[in-house]
């Protein structure tokens, strides 16, 4: 048996520290795990006490009569190291260091956190400042949660893993409040060893869990988490993820817009998407989405039946499903008939969406009829249910009709509970149809089951060809300079001509045959805009005074006159984009968005990291492409011609390889504008930012 399983579901547990006072939380995980029957042996270490709660008390972990498989550390921080030395002497697979102490004070913290670490040696080590795990599965808490009072909670095949120990207990008992049933609960807390990715990766084998859901703070090793959650992906897990700190400003000051536009929980964003993972919006998503999950019932469209018999929580449901884009059509005919033979009179409303049932809240076979009628409805792909006030004088009659009819069909079943009924909710969950207790929620469940639904393998890469770039710049490159390295790796720039003065820039704008762009180069000044530094649509007659007058306006902003100049074609008839990367430490992304001198402004924007091996595939890259809000305008919007979209989804894929192969030499990259020009016609770097770092430097810090 490994470190982890030995952990999570042990046969021999030591409480070092353990308490026989019932006020002091030191005696709470001897009693839980006595409370809620756990089978093993439980070795109480306190050399102060010969029995704690009837149990033989021992003096130190050396004198227990077998090696514990895990070792619940209720000492302070001062003194938790020595148990932890101890358990590892032992033989013990790991320890749980409840204290806290650690680094989250500070600097000498962090330098206890490290004395944890020292003393385990190869044992693995749950903590420090955690309130534990508790195995519901197997009846094994092994924690001091308050939430572990109650008398019972319900095994599921939920499984939660919380950075925040407080969390944990909060989760423990919302679900066994609402009939949700949970299969294992970690707080991984400090991560001083063992860290989300861990748990995930365990949970993805884990044959008694089904949905992992995370309380995430941060995560410290992009690379392990990642590898976790597609396992979990791929063993058809999905991970249910509540990220907290989204508020915390996360754009650096950048020469290139795209620091901006890139915040740190963007980048979460990023992370996320690239696993598969779905992210949960408010706390409540974090119980809401799973509860539905757990169904494992597959949301095959979007259009959902709502089964009411109280009109205005049918309106509420249908509302929200509309919001979010699900569509709620009215019955087919033959589905009408069928309902229309279930209810006699001119009371019942069967011919529309919201489908208003009078009477089915009272009569458990009218309900039972209704919902085997829409459930085999080639009309809808789900069906929520409206849980009226009528449920409170018989809800086992309703849950057990709804229930009755789960087998004949593998569609969603959701239920909104409109009174304020938390019993009905938790028996209706129980029973297999995850209830609800706001109409948003609903639409919240639908919407997850649906990216449940869609998830797809993360694509490979083909092997791109390596670029030569041992005579590339350091430092920040001009936007010629720029375009050089863009064009290496197979990004096509404009045409352009660089010169020094007034007459080579009248020369060179001839020689481009057209009105042209002007602008000054400099690897210091990135956006020229600012400075006076662009000038469009510049005629060859007149681009001579035009140079003059730029350099003096540059020179009055900047105190620096110019010395070299680009001349540019004019690039018509495109849709203009920005491409960069950006990198923190979760990694390197690549941004894709609406460009120009309006970036920000418009911030339509989608962001994905860099795989650990390469670049984007041509399938990642037209996801993202396909992200945007305005895609519609690449993909011939109201007879706007189509965009060469095949050619910016090879630009996409050719720029995340520079960025792959540079690595770290890169600082800062992006090209703002990329022209993407109709369709057949390609793609035009029009203007670019590349700061690079010297080779010698990037070689030190690795």
């Amino acid at each position: 048996m490994n470190p982890l399983s030995r952990l999570i579901a042990p046969k021999r547990v030591a409480v070092i520290g353990a308490s026989g006072d019932p006020s002091k939380t030191a005696s709470r995980p001897v009693a839980y795990l006595r409370k809620h029957g756990f089978t093993g042996d439980i070795y109480p270490v306190n050399p102060k006490a010969d029995t704690i709660d009837g149990l033989r008390c021992y003096p130190d972990v050396a004198s227990l009569p077998e090696v514990p498989d895990v070792g619940i550390v209720l000492l302070g921080a001062q003194h938790a190291h020595l148990a932890v030395r101890d358990l590892a002497t032992r033989g013990a697979a790991a320890a749980i260091v409840l204290a806290s102490g650690y680094s989250e004070t500070g600097e000498r913290g962090a330098s206890r956190q490290q004395q944890l670490l020292d003393a385990a040696g190869s044992m693995r080590i749950l903590g420090p400042n955690t309130i534990g795990l508790v195995n519901v599965t197997d009846n094994i808490p092994l924690s001091a949660s308050g939430a572990l009072e109650m008398d019972h909670f319900p095994a599921g095949n939920i499984g939660v893993v919380s950075q925040s120990g407080g969390i944990l207990g909060s989760l423990l008992s919302r679900a066994a409040a609402r009939g949700i049933g949970l299969s294992k609960l970690v707080s991984t807390s400090n991560e001083v060893d063992l860290d989300l990715a861990d748990f995930v990766d365990y949970l993805a084998d884990d044959p008694a869990t089904q949905v992992i859901a995370l309380y995430v703070e941060t995560v410290r090793n992009t690379a392990t988490f990642r590898t976790a959650a597609l396992k979990a992906a791929q063993a058809g897990k999905p991970l249910v993820v509540y990220k907290i700190g989204r508020s915390e400003a996360g754009a650096r000051a950048a020469v290139s817009h795209t620091g901006a536009l890139a915040g740190a929980d963007r980048m979460y964003d990023a992370l996320f998407q690239q696993v598969g993972a779905i992210r949960a919006e408010t706390f409540s998503d974090l119980l809401d989405i799973p509860a539905a999950l757990s169904t494992a019932r597959v949301l095959n469209g979007r259009r959902v039946a709502v089964l009411t018999s109280t009109g205005g929580a049918g309106t509420l449901v249908s509302d929200s499903l509309g919001v979010a884009g699900f569509d709620t059509p009215p019955p087919d005919e033959a589905t009408a008939a069928a309902l229309r033979a279930l209810q006699t009179g001119d009371h019942a409303a069967l011919d529309r969406n919201p489908i208003d049932v009078t009477l089915a809240g009272l009569q458990p076979d009218l309900l039972r009829g209704a919902i085997r009628t829409l459930l085999a409805s080639p009309s809808y792909d789900a069906l929520a249910i409206i849980v009226g006030s009528s449920s409170l004088q018989m809800p086992e009659l309703m849950a057990g009709a709804i229930a009755d009819c789960l087998p004949e069909s593998d569609k969603p079943v959701i239920a909104y509970v409109s009174p304020h009924a938390p019993d009905v909710a938790a028996l209706l969950t129980q029973r297999g149809v995850p209830a609800f207790a706001a109409p948003e929620s609903c639409t919240v469940a639908l919407q997850a089951m649906w990216h449940a639904a869609n998830l797809k393998p993360q694509a490979v890469a083909s092997a791109a060809q390596v670029i030569a770039i041992d005579d590339l710049p350091t430092g920040s490159l001009d936007e010629a300079q720029a375009k050089d390295v863009f064009a290496r790796f197979g990004l096509p720039g404009v045409k352009e001509v660089v010169v020094t003065d007034a007459a080579g820039a009248e020369r060179a704008a001839r020689e481009l045959g057209s009105n042209v762009v002007l602008k000054i180069l400099s690897g210091e000044i990135t956006h020229k805009s600012d400075v006076g530094g662009v000038a469009v649509n510049v005629s060859p007659d007149r681009i001579a005074a035009r140079l003059d007058r730029m350099e003096g306006d540059v020179r009055e902003k900047t105190g620096t006159a110019p010395t070299r100049y680009v001349v540019q074609e004019m690039v018509a008839g495109g849709t203009e984009l920005i491409l960069g990367m950006h990198r923190d430490p979760l990694g390197t992304a690549i941004l894709l968005g609406m460009g120009g001198v309006t970036a920000e402004l418009l911030n339509d924007t989608t962001l994905t990291l860099l795989p650990a091996d390469g670049g984007l595939s041509k399938s990642e890259a037209l996801a993202m492409v396909q992200r945007l809000k305005t895609w519609p305008l690449l993909d011939g919007f109201r007879g706007r011609p189509k965009a060469d979209v095949d050619a910016l989804v090879d630009a996409v894929v050719a720029f995340s390889t520079m960025a792959a192969q540079l690595g770290d030499r890169i600082v800062e990259a992006e090209i703002n504008p990329l022209f993407v020009l109709p369709q057949g016609q390609g793609v035009r770097a029009a203007d670019g930012v590349l700061v690079l770092a010297d080779p010698a430097a990037t070689e030190a810090r690795a």
